[in-house]
């Protein structure tokens, strides 16, 4: 059931902050999301410091001369 006076610009006017906070709230959330999608491609590559490094292409292990 639908209310009998909709005044649908009252309303508009009335939702205006709530609806920009989501907005902003949105904005946010996505710009943290492709910093964490950057700082993780960015942390990744070769293993640092393992004894045992396996080529993911071929699967054969190398042992790994430390100094």
């Amino acid at each position: 059931m639908s209310a009998p006076d909709t005044n649908v610009d009252k309303q508009a006017r009335e939702h205006k902050a709530p609806l920009v906070g989501i907005a902003g709230v949105l904005t946010f959330a996505g710009a943290l999301l492709v910093a964490l999608i950057i700082w993780v491609v960015s942390m990744g590559g070769e293993p640092e410091g393992a004894d045992v490094q396996v080529d993911g292409r071929t699967g054969q292990a190398s042992v790994v001369e430390t100094e």
